[in-house]
């Protein structure tokens, strides 16, 4: 079943919605989700499974590194990272490696090489930007080849660390260039970028915040283009990230996320257990996931370098479906009248009365 999975086509963007708007029915955007059980499908960083070799007699590869999240109870997608994942390898080996671990792709998301470090769609020098999108373009390849539905674009480099280092104007038309090339190659992917505003390899990225990351999704105007957002992302930007689930999912445009959490030291993304550090912010997030009908796969973006990286994984699916219940409840037992109110003690109590019952 796997494997006829991953050799599928992905579905056309818009294709489904029903609503003769298909574009802005992508993910999000809809109706919140009715109290059944959660119906999202769970990804899991493939690096975090180097950790802990002890733990794990199979092969250290990217492919062993498959195999050992087919253990993960409740994960059923691979993301892969393009080129760091698939270099050298052939679409049916990893088929085969999938099929073999009961996972199916997830997405592809870029990793742009250290010699990028000018810029990758934002480079100084043409022929590397150039190159920059021709690989994020023969990262949409895999993605279709192996039936993964999402193109993530994440650039360590795309930005500047000193004032009047760089033309604001120039930085922003050449990320915008860039995406619609890759939106106009793979019309029936979906494309994101996950923004990130800051990082140890570009200080200032070209993409700050959320609501410049949607701004950048109306000027590159695409109907594939959208935006993965971080949970830890979104902490370092001083922005709640539940916020940012229900602006980009209102827009329609919230095709990805990815969930950890941590303490947000000056200069840290500590990739901790999703809910372990900010309880209620992760409660929130879950209950306006269901708001905007968010229908795209949940990628637990964590760093378990002390823990069974498994059991990590395992353990952040539970955490999660326990919140997407929890979250349901809060809706039935009427959360959205003390919100209309603006009435933070109305909802604490609230929360009291669920813990103690």
């Amino acid at each position: 079943r796997a494997a006829a999975a991953a050799a599928s086509p992905p579905p056309a963007v818009g294709a489904a919605g029903g609503d003769g708007d298909g574009a802005s029915r992508l993910r999000g955007g809809g109706a919140p989700g009715t109290d059944a059980p959660c119906p999202l499908e769970f990804a899991s960083r493939l690096n975090s499974m180097k950790d802990r070799p002890e733990l794990w007699a199979g092969e250290q590869s990217p492919l062993g590194w498959v195999a050992r999240q087919g253990q993960v109870a409740g994960l059923g997608l691979v993301d892969f990272n393009f080129p760091q994942h698939l270099d050298g390898l052939d679409v049916q080996r990893v088929r085969d490696a999938l099929a073999g671990a009961g996972l199916r792709a997830g997405a592809i998301c870029l990793r742009y090489p250290k010699r990028m470090q000018a810029g990758a769609m934002t480079h100084p020098d043409e022929r590397v930007r150039a190159e920059a999108v021709a690989m994020t373009i023969a990262a949409g390849e895999w993605a279709k080849a192996l039936g993964a539905k999402e193109l993530v674009v994440w650039s360590a480099y795309d930005g500047y660390d000193y004032s009047l280092q760089v033309d604001y104007a120039q930085l922003w038309q050449r990320v915008v260039d860039g995406f619609r090339a890759v939106c106009d190659a793979h019309p029936e992917l979906k494309v994101s970028l996950e923004f990130k505003p800051t990082d140890e390899n570009t200080r200032f990225f070209a993409v700050p915040s959320t609501g410049a990351a949607l701004l950048l999704v109306r000027d590159i105007d695409r109907p594939n283009m959208g935006l993965t957002l971080d949970l830890g992302h979104c902490l370092a930007a001083g922005e709640n990230p539940a916020q940012s689930v229900a602006m980009v999912g209102g827009a329609g445009k919230l095709f990805g996320v990815q969930l950890n959490d941590g303490y947000q030291r000056l200069g840290a993304e500590d990739g901790l257990i999703f809910g372990s550090v900010h309880p209620s912010m992760a409660l929130e997030l879950c209950f306006w996931l269901q708001q905007v009908g968010f229908d795209g796969h949940v990628y637990f973006d964590t760093f378990p370098r002390n823990e069974d990286p498994v059991r990590e994984a395992a353990y952040n699916i539970r955490a999660f479906k326990r919140l997407w219940a929890k979250a349901h409840r809060l809706r039935a037992e009427g959360v959205s009248t003390h919100m209309r109110a603006h009435d933070a003690l109305g909802v604490l109590e609230l929360l009291e009365r669920m813990e103690g019952e």
